[in-house]
C-alpha cells in the first residue's frame, strides 16, 4: 500500500510545495541514486541491523515509486524518502511481532534529564594530563560503540537526533518527517541528547573505557 506523500506534518515543515512541472522531474532512478547511500544509513540505524535495512531500503523504494508522482519539489526528496522510510519501518516491525517501545513523555526519569556528561567528565577527570578532556572521552568510542549506545535509546527520543544530528535536517523538517508537532520534536530531542550523554558514560564505565570509584558513581 502506498504511502500518502501529503500529510499535515509534512506540509507545516515545508516538505510539500506546488508540483513540479514534468519537465523539470528528475527519472525516480536517478532521484533514488542520489540519496540511495545516506537512505541506507538511516535504516540501518533504524533496524540496527544490515540485512533488515536492506529490506527496508527495497520497501521504501517501492512505496517511493508508487509515489513519485505526488512528490511537488525535488528538492526535498532527501526528507521526503526518509519519511517513507519512517512509516514503512513501523509498519514493517509490527508486520514481524516486534513492538517499537515507547514511553510517555511525562514519565521519564529525572535525574536522566539533569544529567551533564560534560560535567561529569569533568568532575571525574579521567585523562588528568589531558587538554582536550572532553575530546578524549569522546575518542575512546569506536563506530560500532556508539551504534550501541544509540541502539539503547527508545525510539521516540533517538530518531531527533538521527535526524537532526547525523543527517543535518533542520527540526522543523525532522518534525515533518516523523510526523509530531515542532515542540513535541523540540522536547524529544533535549530528553534524547541527556539520554545519549548517560548512555555514552554508562557504557564508557561499564565496558572499562574509564575507570571510577563506586562511590563517585553518577
Amino acid at each position: 500500500m502506498a504511502i500518502p506523500v501529503e500529510t499535515r506534518a509534512t506540509r507545516q515543515a515545508g516538505l510539500i510545495t506546488p508540483p513540479l512541472e514534468t519537465s523539470e522531474r528528475p527519472l525516480f532512478a536517478d532521484l533514488a541514486r542520489e540519496h540511495l547511500d545516506r537512505l541506507y544509513g538511516f535504516c540501518v540505524r533504524l533496524t540496527n541491523h544490515p540485512s533488515d535495512a536492506e529490506d527496508l531500503v527495497q520497501e521504501t523504494l517501492i512505496r517511493a515509486m508508487r509515489s513519485y508522482g505526488g512528490l511537488r519539489e525535488a528538492s526535498r526528496a532527501k526528507g521526503w524518502l526518509f519519511a517513507i522510510a519512517t512509516n514503512a519501518w513501523r509498519d514493517l516491525s509490527r508486520a514481524r511481532g516486534r513492538e517499537i517501545r515507547s514511553v510517555p513523555l511525562d514519565g521519564l526519569d529525572a535525574d536522566g534529564d539533569e544529567f551533564s556528561l560534560f560535567q561529569t567528565i569533568a568532575i571525574e577527570d579521567p585523562f588528568p594530563y589531558s587538554d582536550e578532556l572532553h575530546l578524549d572521552f569522546l575518542r575512546l568510542f569506536r563506530d560500532e560503540d556508539v551504534s550501541a549506545v544509540f541502539g539503547s535509546i527508545t525510539p521516540a527520543f533517538r530518531l531527533p537526533l538521527i535526524l537532526t544530528v547525523i543527517h543535518g535536517f533542520s527540526c522543523k523538517e525532522a518534525a515533518g518527517i516523523l510526523e509530531v508537532p515542532l515542540g513535541t520534536l523540540l522536547s524529544r530531542l533535549h530528553r534524547g541528547r541527556k539520554k545519549l550523554e548517560r548512555g555514552l558514560w554508562d557504557y564508557a564505565v561499564a565496558n572499562g573505557l574509564v575507570t571510577i570509584t563506586d562511590e563517585d558513581r553518577p
